[in-house]
């Protein structure tokens, strides 16, 4: 799956510009130099009750002292502004869709289709939801924004000011507001949204192929895989048909594969924040006490997003002087730069990490329209309209039509490669007797004695999305960050309405526990797999799993809880979360090693965590390594990468040869076996639901999906195949790295770029010199426990990453750790830009330090806010 950048083309004018700008490193250094802050010193922020302090570390990371909550999240604004102003501000304007007033009409697409989803209209309305103290905190979020805006402009806010100065996008920011924040939730909620690429995915592929051979590359998890919550007793109400999946396609017309084609077009316009595709994940565990050197829980935590830079987290440390009801907030962790709080980390009393549970909360429906109606039941009812004007650097504002159904909005009106995909649909009479006919034709159109409708009528495709409803996620993470033991921290996830997310906890009383928060749909029919007509009434949602009715356990048996993005429950579960859990490798080696270590007798420490998360081992090896070591390695060339293999563990790491070589195989036999079955953008990026497939297929050596079609008069075989990707990877690593199979490195092959997500992608030399950082050779790989993924379809590079790596010691918060991908700072050349990833590739991590005199002692730097002078009297 191809990532979507936030792509600039310069005009040819301003490049030039922009090329005398940066002519010599020494000038650009210098353009960035100028917004370099001061951490030493002293500024006034407006409404401020008291003094604040801001301790830094070596490694910039502030921990930040204040008397009342408000004065806290004004210091935690300004210091997130200080350092990442310019993430901030393309975030906001992502989530706003108004990257064109910046970058121009490169833009405009991705802005309409965030314009079509309303994010900022759904943050708006969010607002008046929030509890008054959340109201207060974001209010006071915004003050400390704007008082550092107040006392910086142009080239001072950072050097992308300076760029877009010179290349006509708008360099002068708004003012920061809570909507500016709230937003955030909904881009992080959009990236971690479940199966809706899938879904779409699955219908056009059965458009073309039989079902079962579409149900063959959606097989189900991995047959060691063991659920988070083993049991779970839920006493419900509700009937059978509410709580199971029905499975199959419905068959749809040639109008509603249109329609689906011209919705895949729209969601590859939209940006990617955090990630997404099949390597987006993280990996979270707790140990029980009775397990540990300390006699305490020990709990993990490492979420799988896209590397960039500067890193999506941004560390810090919140601390009431006097922690008690009137300032209740101690505590330390990962936050986003733009938003109040903490949204992974520990407090005094709990520790807490995110996983994605995946479930599906969304649904597409195929709405049957008429001009702006729409059918439901048999009635044709108006679709609700609005106008979106996009503002455009350099030319003329775009104005575009959003329209909705009851279900959501119209994803499937900006393809602009199908200006009307109603002109291929037929009446709704043909789409009714297509319904009633064998699931067996899903795809396929009317029968030709059918009279076709007016061309204008056709189908659409409608967004139901629980993101789209307003809810108080913004509550919660203030919640989490005051949760005192167990019932304060459920009682905080209940308020965790999207994204979904599995949610691992550890106390200092030794308790540790599982909890799925979220408003996750019950659906009256089918199971969320394919998409489903929206005119019948028969695939509606009957309203949300009960909370009290969602995955959670408490001290589980065996002390351990294990989550990184598997299923949940077991089969006794009697609710559906989704259909597409992730296959569950990391699950099963996680808790293999945990298994082991505790097994061994040795008590388990910081150290012992560490080394899980740094872990290697490719299940794919498992699967696939039997196979090719039955394969003749002849003498000479060709048997050089298979010889590698005959000592081979099935361990990623960076520096080994055999590691490049099965990677080269994998991705040939990617090739060889699917692309002449599949379009283009469907081409498998090999991470771990092809890990499964494969399984299957390699029982099953005549299996259809082994011949190549192209060959008409070969008809190839399971073993014909892995012979030539055997082959051709050999051929593949002589290109990449040489004739020597000695001297292949899978770390080389597999670097990570650490690119800006705006102007390091600019295409203009000397400016994505000042941004980006690169390559970092880095091991492991997609459903890796080190989960560096890498898209089959596309390469080798890194594209997904652990984007921070945290473990928490509750018997002993100072010897807690953590490290993130890249440093605190997002002003390039600074010397906190990129000075923990070398750190981070290496797998050592930082004090994540607690103490307030520890704190102290480490500080390089103090910076010390003030209240405004009181206005004198003339």
């Amino acid at each position: 799956m191809t990532r979507r950048r936030i792509a600039i083309a310069l005009s040819a004018v301003a490049g030039l510009v922009v090329l005398a700008l940066v002519a010599t490193a020494s000038l650009g250094v210098w353009s960035t130099r100028r917004a370099y802050p001061d951490y030493d010193g002293t500024a006034e922020i407006p409404r401020l009750t008291g003094e604040v302090e801001v301790f830094r570390d070596e490694n910039g990371i502030p921990h930040i002292y204040a008397d009342t909550p408000e004065d806290l999240f004004r210091a935690q604004a300004y210091v997130h502004a200080q350092d990442r102003f310019w993430q901030m501000d393309v975030r906001r304007h992502i989530t706003a869709g108004r990257l064109s007033e910046l970058f121009g009409e490169d833009q405009v697409e991705t802005d309409a289709f965030v314009r079509t989803l309303g994010w900022t209209d759904v943050a708006q309305a969010e607002l008046p939801l929030i509890s008054p103290e959340s109201r207060r905190y974001f209010d006071a979020y915004a003050d400390g924004v704007n008082a550092w805006l107040d006392g910086h402009d142009g080239g001072e806010l950072g050097l992308a000011y300076t760029l877009l100065g010179l290349t006509g996008g708008d360099d002068s920011p708004d003012p920061w507001t809570p909507v500016d924040s709230l937003s955030w939730l909904k881009a992080m909620a959009w990236d971690l949204r479940g199966n809706m690429q899938d879904e779409a995915t699955r219908a056009l592929l059965a458009a073309e192929l039989p079902v079962e051979r579409v149900e063959q590359l959606y097989p189900p998890p991995a047959p060691s895989v063991p659920p988070v919550v083993a049991d779970q007793d839920v006493s419900t109400q509700l009937p059978p048909a509410l709580v199971g999946p029905d499975g199959g396609p419905l068959p749809l017309p040639d109008g509603a594969t249109a329609a689906l084609r011209s919705t895949m077009s729209a969601l590859a316009a939209a940006p990617v924040t955090l990630g997404s595709g099949t390597g987006i994940g993280s990996n979270a565990w707790a140990v029980a006490g009775e397990h540990t050197e300390s006699g305490a829980p020990l709990l993990a935590n490492d979420p799988h997003l896209a590397p960039g830079q500067p890193s999506i987290w941004y560390q810090v440390g919140l601390h009431c002087r006097d922690v008690g009801p009137e300032c209740p907030f101690d505590v330390v962790g990962y936050s986003f730069a733009g938003l109040p709080g903490v949204v992974i980390g520990h407090n005094q009393d709990v520790a807490w990490g995110f996983t994605n549970l995946g479930p599906d909360v969304s649904d597409l429906y195929l709405e049957e329209v008429r001009d702006d109606t729409y059918r439901v039941g048999d009635q044709w009812v108006p679709m609700e309209t609005r106008e979106e004007t996009i503002e455009v650097a350099g030319a003329d504002d775009v104005t575009i039509t959003v329209r909705e159904t009851r279900h959501g909005p119209i994803l499937s009106d900006h393809d602009d490669r199908l200006d009307d995909v109603g002109e291929a649909a037929t009446s709704s009479d043909a789409v009714a007797a297509s319904a009633d006919s064998d699931p067996d034709t899903v795809g396929e159109g009317p029968d030709d004695d059918d009279e076709p409708g007016p061309v204008d009528d056709g189908y659409e495709v409608a967004l139901r999305w629980t993101a789209l409803d307003p809810g108080r996620t913004a509550d919660a993470i203030f919640a989490l960050n005051q949760a005192s033991d167990w019932e304060s921290f459920r009682a905080a996830a209940a308020l965790f309405d999207v994204p979904s997310q599995n949610l691992v906890y550890a106390d200092v009383e030794g308790n540790i526990g599982y909890q799925a928060p979220g408003r996750i749909p019950v659906r009256t029919a089918a199971d969320g797999r394919y998409p489903v007509p929206g005119w019948t009434g028969e695939y509606e949602w009957a309203g949300f799993i009960p909370f009290a009715n969602l995955p959670s356990v408490l001290n589980p048996d065996g002390g351990l809880v294990v989550t990184a993005n598997q299923p949940v429950t077991s089969d006794r579960y009697p609710f559906l979360l989704t259909a597409d859990f992730d296959p569950g490798h990391r699950a099963a080696r996680i808790t293999e090693l945990l298994t082991e270590a505790v097994e061994s007798g040795e008590p388990l420490d910081t150290g012992v965590m560490a080394d899980i998360q740094l872990d290697t081992h490719n299940a794919a090896a498992d699967i696939l390594l039997p196979h090719l070591l039955e394969l003749d390695a002849p003498d000479g060339y060709y048997g050089d990468g298979l010889r590698l293999l005959a000592d081979w563990g099935g361990a990623m790491e960076s520096d080994s040869a055999a590691a490049a070589y099965f990677a080269a195989v994998w991705r040939n036999l990617m090739e060889l076996t699917f692309h002449d079955d599949l379009p283009e953008d469907e081409w498998p990026d090999g991470g771990g639901r092809w890990f499964e497939v494969m399984r299957a297929l390699l029982d099953e050596p005549d299996d259809p999906y082994w011949d190549d079609i192209r060959t008409e008069s070969v008809v190839e075989t399971r073993d014909l195949i892995l012979v030539e990707a055997a082959r051709d990877a050999r051929d593949d690593m002589t290109v990449e790295q040489g004739k020597d199979a000695s001297r292949w490195d899978w770390g080389r092959l597999h670097a990570m770029e650490l690119t800006e997500q705006t102007f390091g992608t600019s295409g203009v030399g000397l400016v994505e010199w000042l941004y980006n950082r690169g390559p970092v050779e880095v091991g492991g790989g997609g459903s890796i426990v080190d989960a560096t993924a890498w898209d089959a379809a596309e390469g080798y590079e890194t594209v997904w990453a652990p984007s921070m790596r945290m473990i928490v010691d509750l018997g002993d918060l100072n010897a807690s750790r953590w490290i993130d991908l890249t440093g605190i700072s997002g002003h390039p050349f600074h010397e906190h830009y990129t000075d923990q990833t070398e750190l981070w590739r290496d797998g050592e991590t930082l004090p994540m330090r607690w103490d307030a005199d520890d704190i102290r002692a480490a500080a390089e730097h103090t910076f010390t806010f003030v209240p405004p002078e009181p206005a004198t009297t003339p």
